[in-house]
């Protein structure tokens, strides 16, 4: 792994990419972003679940599965109508609604109220041709990107937590990957920072201290583990 300015960065197979992922996501956790009541909690839970869900996955393929997951976390953000859970419709109608109590108001002489109401009336209509927009907008977004965004630049992923690329290296087949991920606040970077060096440090010890476990492999075979060669039975070649 690469750390940068830009971001912790990685290069190899899919296996490497996923492990790198996964990597970042632990150290994350480690720092207490997905924990309850705490103030990192509190910024970036929702950010936190929108990266763990769109980090590759081991199952997953580039072209397919997070070419997909770009495009959908890409999509135009929501507007106060769609936010609201308002269809184009309903605020047609309650625009509407809010022109007739303008009218009634009028005939009533309170001009004041009628002034309101006919403002309310019409940031319904905008709403509601806000949300519309979005819609249509939303309905070419998928196709664009994956036809024609994907061939111009990596794939990508950002919010306010993570922002984070990855990009196919290898050519004719050569299945090499770069896989950048940046963590977006300073002080929680140089904490998953520390977080990753002291994870790479254990499976280090791990590969070079951890003894074979040869009870579950004779339990697993049904075989005798081989004897431990003593100074007696070494070979050596002369």
């Amino acid at each position: 792994m690469e750390e940068s300015i830009s971001g912790f960065k990685v290069r190899g197979d899919w296996g490497d990419v996923v492990e790198h992922g996964e990597r970042i996501t632990y150290a994350l956790r480690e720092a207490g972003v997905d924990e309850p009541d705490t103030d990192l909690n509190a910024r970036f839970a929702r950010a936190y679940e929108e990266w763990n869900e769109w980090r590759p996955k081991a199952h997953e393929t580039l072209e397919v599965d997070v070419s997909e997951k770009t495009a959908a976390q890409a999509h135009l953000e929501e507007g106060e109508g769609e936010k609201a859970g308002k269809a184009p419709d309903d605020d047609i109608k309650t625009a509407g609604e809010k022109l007739s109590a303008s009218y009634e108001a009028l005939e009533e002489d309170d001009a004041a109220e009628a002034v309101d109401t006919w403002r309310e009336s019409i940031d319904y209509v905008a709403r509601a041709a806000d949300s519309a927009s979005r819609k249509a907008i939303r309905r070419v977004e998928d196709t664009v990107y994956q036809r024609v965004m994907t061939q111009l630049a990596p794939y990508y992923f950002d919010n306010a937590l993570v922002s984070a690329n990855i990009q196919q290296a290898g050519r004719n087949g050569d299945e090499t990957f770069v896989f950048e991920v940046n963590v977006n606040d300073d002080p929680l970077k140089a904490d998953v920072s520390d977080r990753l060096a002291e994870l790479a440090d254990e499976v280090d010890r791990w590969h070079v201290e951890v003894e074979k476990d040869t009870d579950t492999a004779e339990a697993v075979e049904g075989v005798e583990p081989p004897p431990e060669p003593t100074d007696n039975t070494r070979s050596t070649t002369n």
